[in-house]
């Protein structure tokens, strides 16, 4: 992160100030990538299986999922921006999703963003394997 910093001259505004739909942005992507990796590095295979498995663990309902489990161990911090990013009121919503799996869901996504732009990634890394298990990917 310090290179992108670096060689982008970016600035280290306050995460905390940023709204839960901007956290759950980059999120998004974060957790999309994150899975993207463990599916390649387990091994070279057809692309197809590989998008069909990382859709099932980035949809709204598996990440809703993630967080029924992971909740009870996150900090009263993380926990605020999880709320914060659950309660904020999108305009859209997933197309195969209930409103109830796609809030919790871009509560997760927040969560993520949060912990990746404050550089948290080890503890980013051990919700995620915390919510899908070693046996899922």
């Amino acid at each position: 992160m310090s290179e992108l910093r670096e060689l982008f001259g970016l600035k280290d505004p306050d995460i905390r100030s940023y709204s839960p739909l901007t956290l759950a942005y980059i999120g998004d992507g974060v957790y999309e990538l994150v899975i993207r990796t463990i599916l390649v590095k387990k091994g070279n295979c057809p692309v197809n299986r590989i998008h069909r498995k990382a859709s099932s663990l980035v949809k709204a309902s598996a990440q809703s999922a993630i967080m029924e489990k992971i909740e009870g161990h996150l900090t009263q911090e993380e926990h605020d921006i999880y709320r914060r990013g659950r309660n904020a009121h999108s305009p859209t919503m997933a197309k195969h999703a209930t409103m109830a799996d796609y809030r919790r869901a871009t509560g997760f996504e927040a969560l993520m963003g949060y912990l990746y732009l404050k550089e948290e990634y080890t503890r980013m890394l051990t919700l995620i394997r915390m919510g899908i298990g070693e046996e899922t990917v």
